[in-house]
């Protein structure tokens, strides 16, 4: 095969190629955003001029004109632009090419600072890039109130920064001004849960937030998020020093130069954010989807369960009664037979409720519950199931393959879920769909195989508390041993007379080798009730242990990267509690373990954490943060996307 002839270009060539490729970046760059080249602009929109101008005094006009230099586009204005002090009546926003204009609908008062929060509301129109937490502000008066309050507000349970929450401030120092007085000045938080209160005077403040759901800014609903503190807040500045980059281009550093700057304090508040458990007590819905069972709703649960009176039946012995762990869920089941075939049941209920003035007093109604299982229905179904039965036999029998004189008898499921390995420390459960009135455990048999020979081994069969229907085999589980849990028939029978028929699974336990094991030593937590939580990369509970000692300790640890959550039980009930204004109760603390924790098989990890010691808004680990900037992240993506496509790598830095 003959090779061609490479000729080398001349130097006019590679310099006319080499001007040609950089018009073609300059294009490309020109024609940010389009699908057919350069990278997509990440570069917000840029104010070129306001009227009247920012931080203008003795202004009495009630229409602001915000220039910009492209075109933008402003983000659901009615909700996410604020003006300071809060309007009876909302203002009126609008973008009209590249400006916004917004007309005051309220008077104006006299020696006020008023304050516009557009918060992130204002993107560029292209790709949706967002301005960030502007605010424009102006004087009725002479003066201008500039001082400023920062911080974070975060969702109490889980450290979430919360996007969009109201944060205002208070002159009157009262308890009572959150209930009864809308805000001074207020300000919204962005999607990293951070805030800044512009316009602000000199003087002693309080602090709240609220997920105003009515518009008024005053927190008289109990299903509204809010956040309070203690704390006393007084706005202070100093001079400051901050070290700004100025960069030769978008990949190199030029210098880093100090800039004298005005830093407004306190710039570190953390609000956390809670909704309180609304304790009013009503009936929600009541149900009887299977005919065997109904369940009466509550909004909010109550020691005392409701007195049942049948109307059209004896209640006596008829009913077995299962509230769930909170009492706001009662599934009453029907014993007898014939009353399950009863389509319709009347009763009474008595049960307490709450009243106008929030007292719990006893109500009573008359119900009628239809089954939406009918009987007529159940035994066509029934009928059907035994006609397919009998045409199969029949076919087998013509065949001449194997049939069965008679229709199986129905048994009873045990639900014991997949089951092939457990951990050492992880016991069998059993559920059951109906509740039980019979427990044979001499028909129940556990056996461990010890090299080849298989030994009966020693076990516990117990309820689990609060979980009706369910049962748990306790026994001695030895790592790398083959068990085989083995129930004959007859060894569970429901209310019915269904019996269980028979089961055999085998399973394996983990060997110790295949495990980690985590020591926590927990600075500053000894002598205070602990719940310590172990995650996973989706911030879901794996495993969690209470303590009061100052250290946790996980055993047979399954081998993966982790992340730890420690809540402060104040009560020591093991379950996180939510705070109540009314009753000045904050929620409880919250913890994050700020980095990752790796655990690797026939490891022993052992860590030091003091919780307090790192600030709130600081110690969520970001791959744990959901509630991130999705505009600038899928727009990044894009941008990586289309580099990797161009096979090259897309700067952090770089802004094209």
């Amino acid at each position: 095969m003959n090779n061609p002839t490479h000729h080398r270009p001349s130097r006019h060539a590679v310099a006319a190629l080499c001007g040609l490729a950089v018009l073609v970046l300059l294009a490309a760059c020109a024609r940010m955003g389009q699908p057919d080249g350069g990278w997509y602009d990440e570069t917000p929109p840029r104010i070129v001029s306001t009227s009247p101008a920012d931080k203008s005094v003795n202004v009495h006009a009630k229409k602001v004109y915000i220039n910009f230099d492209e075109y933008i586009k402003i983000d659901n204005a009615t909700e996410n632009v604020i003006v300071s002090p809060p309007q009876i009546e909302a203002p009126e926003i609008k973008s009209q090419g590249k400006r916004i204009v917004v007309t005051l609908k309220d008077s104006l008062k006299p020696n006020t600072t008023y304050t516009i929060d557009f918060s992130d509301a204002i993107t560029d129109n292209n790709e949706g890039n967002p301005l960030g937490n502007y605010t424009y502000s102006f004087s009725t008066g002479s003066a201008i109130d500039t001082m400023e309050i920062a911080g974070h507000v975060l969702d109490a349970q889980n450290l979430e920064p919360v996007k969009g929450i109201l944060v205002g401030l208070y002159a009157n120092l009262e308890d009572s001004a959150f209930r009864t007085q809308p805000m001074l000045r207020v300000a919204r938080t962005d999607d990293t849960g951070r805030f800044v209160i512009k316009g602000v005077a000199a003087g002693k403040y309080r602090i709240y937030a609220l997920q105003d759901a009515d518009g008024n800014f005053i927190y008289n609903q109990k299903s509204e998020k809010m956040a309070f503190s203690h704390d006393i807040i007084v706005p202070t500045f100093k001079d400051d020093i901050r070290q700004d980059t100025v960069w030769r281009d978008s990949l190199h550093i030029d210098s880093i130069i100090p800039v004298k700057y005005t830093h407004f304090l306190p710039d570190d508040i953390v609000l956390r954010a809670f909704t309180t458990t609304l304790t009013d007590r009503y009936l929600v819905k009541t149900d009887r989807s299977v005919a065997n069972h109904f369940t009466l709703y509550f909004s909010y649960g109550n020691p005392q369960l409701p007195v049942i009176k049948g109307l059209n039946f004896d209640e006596r012995q008829s009913l077995i009664v299962e509230p769930n762990a909170k009492r706001d869920t009662i599934n009453y089941w029907l014993r007898d037979t014939a009353l399950v075939n009863q389509d319709t049941l009347r009763l009474q209920v008595q049960y307490l409720q709450t009243d106008t003035t929030g007292t719990l007093q006893l109500q009573t109604d008359t119900l009628e519950l239809l089954s939406k299982q009918p009987y007529a229905k159940r035994m066509k179904d029934k009928q059907k199931k035994i006609d397919e039965w009998k045409k199969a036999q029949d076919k087998a029998k013509r065949k001449g393959k194997p049939y069965e004189e008679q229709m199986p008898a129905e048994t009873l499921p045990v639900n014991l879920g997949s089951l092939s390995q457990i951990d050492p420390d992880q016991n069998i459960r059993l559920q059951f769909d109906t509740p039980l009135q019979r427990v044979d455990t001499a028909l129940i048999h556990l056996y461990s195989k010890i090299d080849t020979t298989w030994y009966q081994s020693r076990f516990r069969l117990r309820e689990v508390p609060d979980q009706p229907r369910t049962y748990e085999i306790v026994g001695e589980w030895r790592p790398e041993i083959e068990y085989s849990l083995e129930m004959d028939s007859l060894a569970f029978c429901d209310i019915y007379g269904t019996p269980s028929g028979a089961v055999k699974v085998g399973f394996k336990v983990h060997s110790l080798d295949d495990y980690s094991s985590l020591f926590m030593t927990l600075t500053g937590m000894e002598g205070h009730p602990v719940i310590c939580q172990l995650l996973n990369s989706q911030d879901d509970v794996v495993r969690q242990v209470r303590t009061s000692t100052g250290s946790a300790e996980f055993f047979y640890v399954q081998p993966d990267k982790y992340y730890m959550r420690l809540i402060v039980d104040d009560n020591d009930n093991g379950e996180w509690d939510t705070g109540d204004y009314d009753a000045n109760r904050q929620p409880e603390m919250v913890y994050y373990y700020p980095s990752q924790i790796e655990c690797r098989a026939k490891w022993d990890v052992t860590q030091t954490w003091n919780p307090t010691q790192q600030r709130l808004d600081n110690q969520k680990p970001a791959l744990l943060v959901k509630q991130r900037s999705e505009r600038r992240r899928n727009l990044k993506g894009r941008n990586v996307q289309r580099a990797k496509n161009m096979g090259i790598t897309y700067p952090d830095n770089i802004n094209p």
